[in-house]
C-alpha cells in the first residue's frame, strides 16, 4: 500500500510541477506573443481562476497523499496549496481591480498593480521551487 501512496503523492506533485512549468514556459509567452494586450488580458483573467483551483486541488491531493509517507513533504505541499488559495482569493481580485482602474485612466493604480502582480509572480515561483524540492527530495529518498 505504501508504494501506491507514494505513486499517488509523486504523480500529484509531478502533475502540479508540470502544469506550473507549462504555464510559465509555454502558455503565458504564447498568449502575449499571439494576442494583442486587451484580448491577452481577457484570456488570462479567465484562465487564472481555473489555474489556481487546479493547482490548489492537486497540491492538496499531494499533501494528503504524503501524510503517511513524509510529514515534511505533506506540510510543504499543504503550504503550496494554501498559497494558491491566497493567490486566487486574496491577490487576484485586488490585482484585477487595480488593473481595471489603471486601464480606466487612474494613474495611481499602476504602482499597486505592479507591486501585487510582482508579488503573485514571486509567490508562484516560490511554489514552483517548493514543489520541485518535494519532487526531487522525495524521489531521492531525502524525505
Amino acid at each position: 500500500m505504501e508504494n501506491f501512496t507514494a505513486s499517488v503523492a509523486l504523480f500529484a506533485t509531478a502533475l502540479l510541477f508540470g502544469g506550473m512549468v507549462m504555464f510559465a514556459a509555454v502558455v503565458a509567452p504564447t498568449v502575449f506573443r499571439l494576442l494583442e494586450p486587451a484580448p491577452a488580458g481577457r484570456f488570462l483573467r479567465g484562465f487564472f481562476p481555473l489555474y489556481y483551483i487546479y493547482c490548489a486541488a492537486v497540491a492538496g491531493a499531494a499533501a494528503f497523499a504524503f501524510v503517511p509517507l513524509s510529514w515534511e513533504a505533506a506540510i510543504v505541499m499543504a503550504v503550496v496549496a494554501v498559497g494558491f488559495v491566497f493567490a486566487r482569493q486574496g491577490l487576484m481580485p485586488r490585482i484585477n481591480a487595480y488593473r481595471d482602474a489603471e486601464l480606466a485612466g487612474d494613474a495611481s493604480a499602476k504602482k499597486p498593480f505592479g507591486r501585487l502582480h510582482g508579488l503573485s509572480v514571486v509567490l508562484n515561483l516560490g511554489q514552483m521551487i517548493l514543489t520541485a524540492a518535494v519532487l526531487v527530495g522525495f524521489s531521492l529518498g531525502a524525505w
